[in-house]
């Protein structure tokens, strides 16, 4: 039996998703011929999995009772073969997938809104749905027909409520298993794999990004509503990895900075231990200074919190520095 005996045990939630990397691919496979237990317990995930990503047969579904699909993927990154703006999605899809595994059932629990369990993984069903229908991965809820003069939130917000009606008719497990493969599918995307084809920029929902950026977006989106659930179920879920965590603050500062506009007060913004910005105007002396947690400051822009609640580190103009956390957090639509 190799040595790598416990290196191979938590790599294991990863294989069963599929999400190793090339180097950890030579490693496991090899483990799993020669160990017994191990391969045994790679089974039992790999049957797991199965089971979340399509329908049951019977109604029933089967979990780990040791969190070792969460553990493996809370304690790395998932390394599915996708270039770097959808490397932050496919590993929110894929921590997600493992905390719905720790859910037990738990589909009616009050998350967020009035949504449940259930309801906020159908709403990630719509709310991955433009970017799907633009790539050609979308359509998994039949569509009701289009009202004449809807402006994109009007329908946003209407395409939600339809697709959590539908789902509620439906289990939990079928509702996973729809949206874990509408996520899967625009991972599949040749735009997920190609920084030249996801070069391209589309209207989705209000805003025209390059698709890469949109990519961003639903991870961004997919990792706020993981941590509503696991708040709910009283499961921790951590903050992505230190690289897709700066994508997202890079993105969100991009788009407040345009909402912003160049005639705003003037604040340098920067996130503990990162980068720094000027927001707004470029043609007067800064007012204030202004710097957030990057987690904070993605749950400032997610809606999670409000500008008054959101702890910070502000020095000079107080009203500038109100109108940067005013509208940061008036971009939330998640």
């Amino acid at each position: 039996m190799s040595d790598d005996h416990e290196v191979v045990r938590e790599l294991l939630a990863a294989w069963a998703f599929g999400a190793l990397s090339p180097a950890e691919e030579k490693t496991v496979p090899p483990h799993l011929a020669e160990c017994e237990s191990c391969a045994a317990e790679a089974a039992r995930l790999r049957e797991t999995v199965r089971q979340l990503e399509g329908p049951p047969e019977n109604g029933g579904r089967s979990r780990t009772g040791d969190g070792a699909v969460s553990f493996a993927l809370r304690a790395r990154p998932a390394a599915p073969r996708v270039a770097a703006h959808a490397a932050p999605y496919a590993a929110a899809v894929a921590g997600l997938k493992a905390l719905l595994l720790e859910a037990d059932g738990r589909w009616g629990t009050p998350v967020v809104h009035d949504w449940d369990v259930h309801a906020t993984v159908a709403h990630l069903i719509a709310a991955d749905e433009p970017l799907a229908g633009q790539l050609g991965a979308g359509g998994r809820v039949p569509p009701a027909p289009v009202t004449d003069g809807e402006g994109w939130e009007e329908a946003w917000n209407r395409r939600t409520a339809e697709v959590i009606a539908h789902e509620h008719g439906r289990s939990g497990e079928e509702t996973v298993a729809d949206w874990a493969a509408q996520a899967g599918a625009l991972l599949a995307t040749p735009e997920a794999r190609d920084p030249v084809l996801a070069a391209r920029a589309v209207t989705l929902m209000g805003v025209r990004l390059p698709v890469a950026d949109h990519f961003v977006v639903r991870a961004f989106e997919v990792w706020i509503h993981s941590d509503d659930i696991g708040r709910a179920l009283g499961l921790t879920v951590p903050p992505p990895p230190e690289e897709h965590l700066e994508q997202l603050v890079r993105l969100a500062v991009r788009i407040l900075g345009a909402a912003l506009g160049p005639a705003a007060p003037p604040v340098l913004f920067a996130v503990t231990g990162g980068q720094e910005w000027v927001l707004g105007s470029a043609d007067e002396p800064v007012r204030a200074e202004l710097t957030l947690d990057p987690v904070d400051f993605c749950l400032l822009v997610g809606g999670r919190y409000s500008p008054d609640e959101v702890p910070r580190g502000a020095t000079g103009d107080e009203d500038a520095v109100r109108n940067v956390l005013e509208r940061a957090a008036s971009l939330a639509w998640l």
